[in-house]
């Protein structure tokens, strides 16, 4: 009997391991466009699914929509289906000055500043990505010659909070070098679910600009942003191609 999730609406037809899980369910589409074939899943409320094969490799595409939440369910109904190596790939606002729009964000480790992860354990459980993963991202991004950082992230769940301007200049004087609002709970509960994560973030947002105003320059397809995101896309799909543990 076939097993399927009650949000996600997949099942047992996915017939992979391994997964990238982009916000926007548009991005999905764009994802598909390098699959050499491709099973297209449709949509069930903010999850987009597309499953494909990539230099040989079947590899899943969803998108989570925005937030904690439904990034959590998205992991653990993956989870249940076998998914085990989970790529995020984002849009994210810089925190330093010499992350520039386009840039890539390969996260080490994300500040649980969200509600979800919360949730699920206290906030002294860490979020870190998969180290195994993390070595694949870092040698395919300099590889391919890809802008990139490497470091911690801030997630959160208030794009609008009046509190943003000073929570900003707090993170921006730490080592912090970017926020998002998914990246803690993926990390932390593919962590709790023994699923090996990582996180790799699109500066789409330039340090000291405006968040939500840089994010509608990306929806409009602004070149810098678009690149980034090309280039993110790009290195998921090779780090989980070049994966011998699957």
């Amino acid at each position: 009997m076939m097993t399927r999730m009650p949000h996600i609406q997949l099942g047992d037809e996915i017939n992979t391991r391994m997964a990238i899980l982009p916000g926007d369910p548009k991005r999905v589409e764009r994802i598909a466009k390098h699959f050499d074939t491709a099973d297209d899943y449709g949509m069930s409320r903010e999850y987009r699914s597309i499953a494909g094969t990539y230099k040989g490799r079947r590899i899943l595409a969803m998108s989570t929509g925005m937030g904690g939440p439904s990034a959590a369910i998205a992991v653990e109904e993956l989870a249940k289906l076998g998914v085990s190596w989970i790529v995020r790939i984002g849009s994210s606002g810089s925190l330093k000055e010499d992350v520039q729009v386009g840039d890539l964000v390969i996260v080490t480790g994300a500040i649980r500043d969200d509600g979800t992860s919360r949730g699920y354990i206290d906030t002294s459980y860490p979020a870190v990505a998969d180290f195994t993963l993390l070595t694949k991202l870092k040698e395919n991004a300099e590889k391919l010659n890809f802008p990139h950082h490497m470091g911690i992230c801030r997630s959160h769940d208030t794009m609008y909070g009046d509190r943003n301007p000073e929570l900003y200049r707090k993170w921006a004087a730490t080592p912090a070098m970017a926020s998002d609002m998914e990246t803690a709970t993926v990390l932390t509960i593919a962590s709790l679910r023994g699923v090996h994560a990582a996180s790799i973030l699109n500066t789409v947002s330039a340090f000291q600009s405006d968040v939500p105003s840089s994010v509608g320059k990306y929806a409009d397809h602004e070149r810098l942003s678009m690149e980034g995101e090309e280039n993110e896309i790009i290195l998921a799909l090779e780090a989980l191609c070049g994966l011998k543990e699957v």
